[in-house]
């Protein structure tokens, strides 16, 4: 087997570049990046001391960041299902999604998540402040950009949803999407039960306590 995935269940970044995976059936190996798993871990420092996962080995090439793996794997080992378009200003809409929740939810999330992981009351509250009022930001602008849409871009699923379905997934939990944001929140009910993200979720539910936050008893 040629492709092998350095990463964690639990991480949001590990689980987009499952979904590409999972969605077209890519057949490669999980090496996790764990305490019980040394080898997997020297091997990865070695190759990207950046301490960045996920990383995807194929064969002696290694690639990074989640956005161009995803856009490897289409490129180098294809599947049924076209995770970038082949037009270029529908690929460009797709792009531009999938930044948009790398950087404006999962991002946004993660402060919250890192002012909690540093022990400090006072910085466990500010990160905690401004991860709400930067999540809100997206989420209202999300809730009208996705109006009418099946998937993030349209009627397809792409490497926007990859992106999106951990993203709104933790956000979801920093800061509970408001009903004033129906769409929103259809759309991540949409993402949950998507085969290929169920079986994220399900494969790091074990990992939940390890959320600095308190994991809440839902999804």
């Amino acid at each position: 087997m040629s492709l092998a995935l350095y990463g964690h269940l639990f991480s949001s970044y590990t689980q987009k570049v499952l979904l590409a995976l999972y969605e077209n059936g890519t057949p490669f190996e999980f090496r996790a990046i764990w305490q019980d798993t040394p080898q997997h871990v020297a091997e990865w420092l070695k190759r990207w001391p950046l301490r960045k996962f996920p990383m995807l080995l194929d064969g002696d090439r290694t690639v990074v960041e989640t956005s161009i793996i995803i856009e490897y794997l289409q490129l180098n080992h294809p599947g049924p299902v076209r995770l970038i378009p082949a037009d270029p200003m529908k690929a460009l809409d797709v792009r531009f999604l999938d930044r948009f929740f790398d950087l404006h939810v999962m991002n946004m999330m993660q402060l919250a998540v890192n002012g909690a992981l540093t022990g400090d009351p006072v910085k466990r509250k500010d990160g905690h402040d401004e991860s709400i009022a930067k999540l809100e930001l997206a989420y209202a602008w999300l809730d009208g950009e996705l109006a009418g849409r099946a998937w993030a871009a349209g009627s397809d699923f792409t490497m926007a949803d990859c992106a999106a379905a951990p993203s709104l997934f933790y956000a979801d939990w920093v800061h509970r999407i408001p009903e004033s944001y129906p769409t929103l929140r259809a759309y991540r009910t949409r993402l949950l039960a998507r085969p290929s993200f169920a079986r994220c979720v399900e494969d790091a539910r074990q990992f939940r306590p390890l959320f600095p936050l308190g994991a809440p008893d839902r999804d």
